[in-house]
């Protein structure tokens, strides 16, 4: 059985708001953060690593939140172990603590997105 799964979901500016401030609570509260995407639970262990992308292309720009585990983490797109140096001293966990230490207050019930 195929478990793969790429969903995106636009959310009302307050929704989101609401959603950051929830996945921000639960990281600096030391707990899991659960969300509901398309009918499915997400449960975002604590042990999983935070980065920022940014992407520019024919004047879009995008930046996304990312937070990453399980076995695919250290994979590119392709599954393959990624080998690429993006020029930064920085390892993955030292990245993740870099970008935690400045989140919000206790984490509350897990809302439907």
């Amino acid at each position: 059985m195929d478990n793969d799964r790429d969903v995106e979901k636009a959310l009302p500016l307050p929704e989101f708001i609401a959603q950051l401030r929830r996945l921000a609570d639960a990281l600096e509260a030391g707990e899991s953060f659960e969300i509901e995407v398309e009918g499915e639970t997400i449960v975002l262990p604590l042990d999983a690593v935070a980065s920022i992308e940014h992407e520019r292309e024919d004047g879009s720009e995008e930046i996304e939140f990312q937070l990453k585990w399980g076995a695919s983490e250290d994979e590119d797109e392709d599954g393959e172990a990624s080998d690429e140096d993006d020029g930064d001293d920085m390892d993955d966990a030292d990245e993740a603590v870099a970008l935690s230490e400045g989140s919000g207050k206790p984490a509350g019930d897990p809302v439907p997105a």
